[in-house]
């Protein structure tokens, strides 16, 4: 994809979220709190469910983009640890500024070798799973749709989160090459399953050539 169309949607994105968007709520600084206190009575389930989800997401961008970086002039690990407060906000401008990389020819470092754990990827994925059930047995969806058109904080947190959602393919490409898969299927199943897709991804690929020597795993 053009680098161009990356810093468009980056640009685009922030115009929207500070000028389009809903304005905030006065009541917006206390949400957060109570969100990430876990003193949720009150507050629509669906809602709880995203903001948890979007603390998901930089893992799992984390276990793609950490290898990616380590085969590009630029590191990935700034942009990744701004993805876990500003989302995909932080990870635009590393996907615009990286080159296509479908090998991994560097050493792994004791923090690579965690995230290619699958034991990551089940543990996330059920997470993943947990929240979505929550949202979908619980959740009341007339409240959430008139909170996502009043509130600038949740009508952002629901967009960056389908931001993440499809832009996964773009370091799930280089990241299938790395790993010797090319069916087109499995891109389309992670896209098919927001998040829970991206999770059992990371839970069920194949680990790189480096990693399976190192643990002693034979790769045909």
């Amino acid at each position: 994809m053009n680098r161009s169309i990356f810093w468009g949607v980056w640009l685009g994105f922030i115009l929207y979220a500070f000028i389009l968007a809903p304005p905030d709520r006065p009541d917006t600084a206390d949400l957060i709190l109570r969100l990430s206190t876990g003193d949720w009575q009150g507050i629509n389930p669906i809602f709880v469910a995203l903001f948890n989800a979007m603390g998901i997401w930089p893992m799992v961008y984390a276990a793609l983009a950490l290898v990616d970086g380590a085969g590009q002039k630029l590191r990935a690990w700034p942009f990744v640890v701004g993805s876990f407060a500003v989302g995909a906000f932080a990870l635009l401008p590393y996907l615009a500024l990286r080159q296509p990389n479908s090998s991994f020819d560097g050493s792994k470092s004791s923090l690579l070798r965690r995230l290619e754990s699958r034991w990551l990827g089940a543990v996330l994925g059920a997470g993943a799973i947990a929240l979505a059930a929550f949202a979908l047995l619980n959740g009341n969806w007339p409240d959430f749709w008139q909170q996502w058109q009043t509130s600038r904080f949740i009508h952002v947190t629901s967009l960056d989160f389908c931001a993440l959602w499809l832009l996964f393919p773009v370091l799930l490409k280089d990241d299938m090459a790395r790993r010797g898969l090319n069916q087109p299927w499995i891109t389309a199943a992670v896209l098919a399953l927001p998040l829970v897709g991206a999770c059992l991804y990371l839970a069920l690929r194949p680990p790189l050539d480096g990693v399976a020597e190192a643990e002693g795993v034979t790769i045909s």
